[in-house]
């Protein structure tokens, strides 16, 4: 179950940062935006795996 879990969160990860790409704003607030996703995505499929 857990496997499953950790390819959703990749999958939405991947699907928010899309998403990031695509919205107008600044250059820098869109690469902070991504720096938040993939951090907040890292942790997330970490404590699902019980790796933290």
């Amino acid at each position: 179950m857990s496997i499953i879990i950790s390819i959703l969160i990749t999958g939405l990860a991947v699907l928010v940062l899309y998403l990031v790409q695509k919205l107008p704003i600044d250059s820098t607030m869109k690469q902070m935006a991504q720096v938040v996703v993939v951090v907040v995505g890292v942790v997330s499929l970490l404590s699902y795996l019980d790796l933290f």
